[in-house]
């Protein structure tokens, strides 16, 4: 199972295994069933406090991870390799007793919750938004033993995705009721089952001294912007929905430039430590609400926290656009998804739409088309507006339809699942249906700039404008990145446009009159 450079790897890592461990597998005469075997007994050859023994589960095959002698353990439905490979070595790791990286205050947190709770995750192998969900309820298992988990793979166990009718992943279940699906950080678990501690983390964030830049956002060009204003010396926060935003749903980058390829979720990690190495104060799982002027700025979150800073960014980046037509909010993770990476895998030999012919719907054609029967591919316009390189691409594969000058109109479905689509012709005005079981839509972004309505102004498709310095119409308020006016919706635009802002926002800081400093620490 493992070559002779992964189980070096491997070895290395268990060396930090401090308490035994035991591998528990449940086992059949599937061959699923015989390479779990195989993997156990590779992984129990490599440290000296990893046992492997059997007892019958409820999913056969699969395999807990248990502390010997307690009740600390969590368990894996399938073969964790594969993207989720990192999640097999960090539940190991946990469970053996290495050190768990949270701070202690999310740590006393999930240590604290009084109640049972059992959680079932769906994944698929090849999703880059599943391990950190994974990841994240593994960690809460062993800190709290009333938390069970358990990790399915989708493409093991196919009856179970089909009863629960799982067409998007990852997908979680508390206590056997659907709990949330995406990619999903500690912190957001944690306010979803602890009410009372969102109220208490509100209120500790409410109490904290004015910032010198508040920037509200944490993908590339927040980032950007936290890291040029601490290196100015100022004190300087960051408040977050997910640190590392849309990056997070991205697989492949190749056009950021001194990197040849890496991943989304990679390059998030790389955004926030290099973050943290600066005296940054970083607030996730907190979303705004509002943004109130005056001599100091106040930042009022969806929680109830207000935040207040001399002065404030506003880098809150974009989300997919969706097509609003009948039956996509009704089918949406039931048939109608936004992730081909991520969900592809559930619709293999079944047959698909994508919707949008810009690089991000040629680009999701031609990866379904690898797992699928059959994809369509719909196109408002008279032509794909596609790479070039990448339409060639798509007309080579024989399993992809492309629909041009067509108007989708509505999503069909059995009142459970998707089961077709009609567009229209916008040539001659007809209406054409399509029998298929999935749909995936790529039509591009829509700014994340709802809440500042009626206090700064916005473009009429809802972006923030700003001036050359990314200054917006309210005093003391920047904004960068995929949410304001400026073109081209790229990493490396915002992560420049993110250090601008930041550097007009200093600027704006060294320029005010000393009484008007006076003012804001009298006011803070």
């Amino acid at each position: 199972m493992l070559d002779a450079t992964l189980k070096k790897q491997l070895q290395a890592y268990l060396e930090k295994v401090v308490q035994p461990i035991e591998l528990v597998a449940s086992l059949d005469d599937s061959p699923k069933a015989r390479e779990m075997d195989e993997l156990l007994r590779e992984i129990a050859e490599l440290s000296n406090k990893i046992t492997v023994r059997q007892e019958a589960n409820e999913r056969t095959p699969s395999f807990a991870i248990n502390r010997v002698g307690t009740d600390v353990g969590v368990r894996f439905a399938g073969i964790p390799l594969g993207h989720e490979f990192t999640s097999l070595v960090l539940a190991l790791l946990h469970v053996g007793g290495h050190t768990i990286k949270l701070e202690q205050a999310v740590i006393d947190q999930i240590a604290a919750l009084d109640g049972d709770y059992v959680f079932e995750t769906y994944i698929s192998l090849s999703c880059h938004n599943c391990p950190e969900v994974v990841q994240a309820l593994n960690t809460m298992s062993v800190i709290n033993p009333r938390i069970k988990v358990v990790t399915i793979d989708g493409g093991v166990f196919k009856q179970e995705v089909e009863s629960k009718q799982i067409l998007a992943v990852p997908m979680m279940f508390l206590n056997g009721q659907h709990f949330g699906q995406g990619r999903t950080s500690v912190e957001e678990i944690l306010s979803k089952i602890d009410v009372s501690g969102g109220a208490k983390k509100a209120a500790a964030l409410s109490e904290k001294e004015a910032f010198d830049v508040l920037i509200v956002g944490g993908g590339p060009a927040g980032a950007a912007a936290a890291i040029y204003a601490a290196r100015k010396g100022i004190r300087t926060g960051v408040l977050a929905d997910r640190f590392g935003g849309q990056v997070l749903d991205t697989l492949a980058i190749e056009n950021y430039v001194s990197l040849k390829a890496t991943d989304g979720p990679k390059f998030a990690v790389a955004l926030e430590e290099h973050v943290k190495d600066y005296d940054v104060d970083i607030m996730n799982t907190q979303r705004a609400s509002k943004v109130v002027g005056g001599s100091l700025i106040e930042v009022h979150t969806e929680s109830g926290a207000v935040l207040k800073s001399k002065s404030v960014i506003i880098a809150t980046g974009a989300r997919w656009r969706e097509i609003n037509v009948p039956g996509e909010k009704e089918y949406k993770n039931h048939g109608v998804a936004y992730c081909p990476h991520c969900d592809g895998p559930l619709f293999k030999g079944k047959r698909v739409s994508v919707i949008g012919g810009g690089n991000s719907g040629v680009e999701a054609a031609i990866d379904l088309a690898g797992l699928v029967k059959e994809v369509t591919l719909i196109e408002f316009g008279n032509e794909l507006r596609a790479d070039a390189v990448l339409q060639r691409k798509l007309t080579s594969l024989p399993n992809v339809k492309v629909i041009k000058s067509a108007q989708t109109t509505e999503i069909h479905g059995d009142g459970k699942i998707v089961n077709g689509l009609s567009y229209k012709d916008r040539n001659t005005g007809a209406i054409h249906r399509i029998d298929l079981e999935g749909v995936f839509v790529q039509i591009g972004l829509i700014p994340n700039s709802e809440f500042l309505k009626g206090s700064i102004d916005l473009s009429a498709h809802g972006e923030i404008e700003i001036d050359a310095r990314g200054h917006t119409s309210m005093p003391g308020v920047f904004a960068a990145g995929d949410v304001t006016t400026v073109p081209f919706k790229q990493i490396v635009i915002a992560v420049g446009e993110g250090a601008k802002a930041s550097l007009a926002a200093f600027d704006y800081l060294i320029r005010q009159p000393v009484e008007l400093e006076e003012d804001q620490q009298k006011a803070a």
